[in-house]
């Protein structure tokens, strides 16, 4: 599919998009994506049009991939590939290894740390080779600390674990071993919730990151999700946890942002609230392009229509997303369009 065939994906009456300033001011900006989604017409021109980057939201994980211990199924995530290669868009990897939502076969397989082991080397190698060349960045590790910044009970780690069970990061730093084995060119990424300014929890990621650093341990940068639950964003501490991470060499990606707010029975949010939305997302992206290391902003989907909150808040929030339920931009695009517009302003 060439770009061409997609209704509105020139420069429209609109005038520039947000894929053409990104570019301009040398910065992927990505959504994340469900294949099927992609045989909606609108949904398909929105994401080719305004984005130069995507990421699988569930394709790529476990649960996809390997519906059972024989059997890979790459369908849906070399369906998205093909529709990146067609729109000239760059493909993220999420993820190879995470602590949740295996697939029972896996997580209730009763297999030894050494079978564990053997399983999991065999899955990153089998996913990261068929996708060398297509997908140029992975977050290998998703999510392995917990709120305090201790290593999460995982069936990965310690139930029973890969065989490096009370090793603290150990087995992370084994998991990215194997990663840049199976993909040398590949960027290989830390992925992590609850980390974006200086806390608790992003001293502990600094700690282990700079410790693989300094160790050889093929790790090229930290992915910062940023689910913002609030209609506030400490700019100033997302600006110095960055700083401090791209001093170590490391790029930095903005991987799962989204701003929610309070929505009626209907879905719909004040427009006040979305007024504070967009500047919390202006705030965040001022925050990374004013960051050395920062390379990329992605938000977990970019359509309310199809956005994890509203289930998971059972109602309560939505509309966290910068284009609305048919596709029409809101507040939040025009702060992300503006502030990226206005390019990189120092490279502290």
């Amino acid at each position: 599919m060439l770009l061409a065939l997609l209704p509105g994906l020139a420069s429209s009456a609109h005038g520039p998009t947000l894929r053409q300033v990104a570019e301009q001011a040398r910065i992927l900006v990505g959504a994340a994506v469900r294949p099927p989604q992609l045989s909606e017409t609108a949904y398909a021109s929105t994401l080719a049009r305004e984005f130069n980057m995507v990421e699988a939201e569930d394709a790529m994980k476990w649960w996809v991939l390997r519906p059972n211990a024989t059997t890979y199924d790459f369908r849906q995530g070399d369906e998205l590939v093909r529709f990146s290669q067609g729109h000239g868009m760059k493909v993220r990897g999420h993820c190879l290894v995470w602590g949740r939502n295996n697939p029972d076969w896996l997580a209730k397989g009763h297999f030894s740390p050494k079978q564990l082991s053997q399983l999991l080397h065999q899955h990153i190698r089998r996913v990261m080779k068929h996708y060398a060349g297509q997908v140029f960045a992975w977050d290998v590790v998703n999510e392995a600390l917990d709120e305090n910044g201790n290593v999460r009970d995982s069936l990965w780690y310690n139930k029973p674990g890969i065989g490096l069970s009370g090793q603290g990061t150990h087995y992370i730093e084994q998991v990215f071993r194997w990663a840049h084995n199976a993909d040398p060119k590949a960027l290989l990424f830390y992925n992590e919730a609850e980390g974006e300014g200086v806390n608790r929890k992003s001293d502990v990621i600094y700690a282990m990151v700079k410790d693989f650093r300094q160790r050889r341990v093929p790790i090229d940068g930290v992915g910062l999700q940023m689910h913002i639950p609030a209609l506030d964003a400490d700019a100033s501490a997302i600006k110095a946890n960055v700083a401090r991470l791209a001093a170590l060499g490391l790029q930095v990606h903005i991987t799962e942002l989204d701003v929610s707010v309070p929505v009626d029975s209907r879905g719909n949010a004040s427009a006040d609230d979305l007024a504070r939305q967009a500047e919390v997302y202006r705030s965040i992206v001022h925050a990374c392009l004013n960051s050395r290391g920062c390379t990329a902003i992605q938000t977990w989907g970019f359509t309310d229509k199809y956005s994890w909150i509203g289930s998971h808040s059972r109602g309560s929030r939505g509309q966290a997303l910068p284009f609305d339920r048919t596709y029409e931009p809101k507040p939040a695009y025009r702060a992300l369009f503006e502030e990226i517009s206005a390019g990189r302003t120092s490279s502290d």
